[in-house]
């Protein structure tokens, strides 16, 4: 499927109920494969919505006509990964772009649309953002499910992390890039971080 299906904006709080309904189900059907279903139960407790990222202007949302197929952001705070609910792993921090890397967050894809491109588009469109207010690193905290993707674009592996929830281990892989030393091949040349694609 061609990316000019598909069209990207920034969220608005209106949004909320829409984007909260796809990360339910992203990280429903998606881990599977990767976690067990405890696992999977588990993990809505790191994952999920981050108001934060909206309200701060750095949250994407990826459509195909009237369908939601996807959204994630980018944050220039120090929160890694959690959102609303999992107030012990927020940080509101304000990271300085000449020594921090800025944080890729909450990227999910609705099953109907996996495979089709939306997270490289979404990746893209964060990356440009961030570069865009100076910063030349990003990092993130990927699920099992969505390594590979990160892989194929550029990210590598940190740290593994596990999340421990109601005696639950969670697997998680702090991920980090390079923005500057190369261009992401997905790239299309595009710069204005928000428009149609």
């Amino acid at each position: 499927m061609s990316r000019s299906a598909f069209s990207s904006r920034l969220a608005e709080m209106k949004d909320l109920p829409r984007l909260s309904s796809l990360m339910a189900l992203s990280i429903e059907n998606l881990q599977r494969g990767f976690l067990n279903d405890a696992q999977i139960a588990a993990s809505r407790a790191v994952m999920g919505l981050d108001t934060q990222l909206v309200q701060d202007g750095t949250y994407f949302i990826v459509e195909e006509g009237e369908h939601l197929a996807g959204c994630g952001g980018w944050s220039r705070r120090a929160t890694l990964y959690g959102g609303d609910h999992s107030a012990a792993l927020r940080d509101p921090a304000m990271l300085d772009p000449a020594s921090d890397a800025a944080r890729v967050r909450a990227m999910y894809t609705h099953p109907d649309f996996a495979r089709r491109g939306v997270g490289r588009l979404i990746l893209d469109l964060c990356e440009e953002a961030a570069m865009a207010e100076g910063f030349t690193r990003a990092e993130m905290m990927a699920t099992m499910s969505g390594q590979p993707l990160y892989e194929a674009c550029g990210y590598r592996e940190i740290e593994k992390v596990e999340h421990e929830v109601d005696g639950v281990t969670v697997p998680l892989l702090r991920m980090g890039k390079n923005l500057t030393s190369t261009l992401n091949p997905t790239r299309t040349g595009h710069r204005d971080p928000v428009h149609r694609f």
